[in-house]
């Protein structure tokens, strides 16, 4: 079967230039403010370098990855904004895309100008484009200001009319970049709405957006570019599973770097310090935090089991034994904290060394960053081994609730 778009061996690069100025000094500025001196740079961006892609007909594809990767770029290929540097693209339908606010709308002429400026250019006749107009403008909901310049439009007003017109030139492939999330929700609702009917009707759609769920829910295939080559490609949920290891790890290399507070030595003279105090009876030798694949982590997803792995050393034996366990967000407020006490959880007489688990089931923690009190002590509260805010981890998630846990819930209209 002919695929809807096939892209061989494509390369792209761009030239590298900065810019630098003379001046130094608001005096050297106001003297030359206009000494810029453009230096070039032998090394080119590359963008891609053969790439190999084959998009079948009548499928949804989710284009993910970071910003920079070359999501976009890839867009514009495909819409032919940009021509590759070496490589084919054969394209095999009507392509319309919707990839940059207001692009190809002229800011001096009215909406319906420029409504039949972009049909002529995608290829419409006028007769076509009238035929259409009405339809166009009603789905847009800019019936009242379609005659005033795109000029005076909101970035909302643009995004309507830019959607509108690239859905109704009835495309056989639709390009749709992230530039749908300026819009208001209602009419991101009716956007999607519209893309639904485009892919029961058959139409190829590309989409490229950092909304992970949409990719999962709406696409057939997904694909996760990294510095301009495909890492994974095929069912959407493989796809963003791969890539958001891929996340969790990079934030969790910046995480240990920039947010985990420094290790917490307990005194050598058994004495009050500001995050870590005991008489060192028995000592937190180590404590780790693992998924659900015994990986060690620091970035977790909303809803993820993790288990908080804590070593000790007796260094005096003894029975009078409590392990502890607090979290608490950036702001200090306790989240939640517990103990083997007051859980009714009986210890064993304990070895001169090893490890107590504290598993935290499906937490349902606000997004952001958390800090752990471990402590192991006696009954009445006499610390062994106290270490406060010497342990952290961050929780990532899609919603944007308020507050400190995610409280299970539904809404009811009667």
């Amino acid at each position: 079967m002919t695929p809807a778009m096939a892209l061989k061996g494509v390369s792209k690069k761009f030239k590298k230039t900065s810019l630098t100025r003379d001046y130094t000094s608001l005096k050297t500025f106001l003297l030359a403010p206009f000494s810029i001196r453009k230096k070039p740079k032998n090394e080119p961006l590359v963008v891609f370098q053969g790439l190999d892609l084959e998009i079948p007909k009548g499928i949804s594809l989710g284009i993910i990855g970071r910003n920079g990767s070359g999501k976009s770029t890839l867009l514009k290929l495909m819409a032919g904004i940009y021509k590759p540097d070496s490589g084919t693209i054969q394209v095999n339908g009507r392509v319309s895309s919707l990839i940059e606010l207001g692009a190809g709308f002229h800011p001096e002429f009215s909406g319906r100008e420029n409504v039949f400026i972009n049909g002529t250019v995608l290829g419409l006749s006028r007769k076509e484009i009238e035929k259409r107009f009405d339809r166009i403008v009603r789905f847009a909901e800019l019936e009242s200001f379609i005659d005033a310049p795109v000029r005076t439009y909101s970035s909302g007003m643009y995004v309507r009319l830019g959607f509108s017109v690239a859905v109704n030139v009835d495309p056989d492939i639709l390009l749709v970049d992230e530039v749908l999330a300026v819009g208001d929700e209602s009419f991101s609702h009716k956007c999607l709405d519209q893309m639904i009917a485009f892919k029961k009707a058959g139409k190829t759609i590309v989409l490229v957006t950092h909304d992970l769920p949409t990719v999962e829910g709406f696409c057939d295939q997904a694909i996760w570019l990294e510095e301009g080559c495909i890492q994974a490609q095929g069912d959407p949920r493989k796809v963003i599973d791969a890539y958001r290891q891929k996340v969790a790890l990079r934030e969790m290399s910046q995480f240990r770097q920039e947010e985990a507070p420094q290790r917490c030595p307990l005194p050598e003279e058994r004495m009050l310090s500001k995050n870590r105090w005991g008489n060192g009876d028995l000592e937190i030798s180590r404590v780790r935090l693992l998924d659900g694949l015994g990986q060690e982590r620091q970035v977790f997803q909303d809803g993820e089991d993790f288990l908080v792995e804590i070593h000790y050393q007796v260094n005096r034996s003894t029975d009078d034994v409590v392990f502890g366990v607090a979290v608490f967000n950036r702001e200090g407020t306790c989240c939640y904290g517990t103990n083997t006490l007051l859980d009714n959880v009986a210890l064993p007489r304990l070895t001169a060394s090893g490890r107590i688990g504290f598993k935290i089931e499906g937490p349902h923690l606000i997004e952001g960053s958390y800090y752990l009190d471990v402590a192991i002590h006696a009954r009445d509260g006499h610390a062994y081994d106290y270490q406060s805010r010497c342990y952290s981890f961050a929780v990532r998630s899609p919603f944007q609730d308020k507050g400190v846990y995610r409280l299970p819930h539904r809404w009811i209209m009667e």
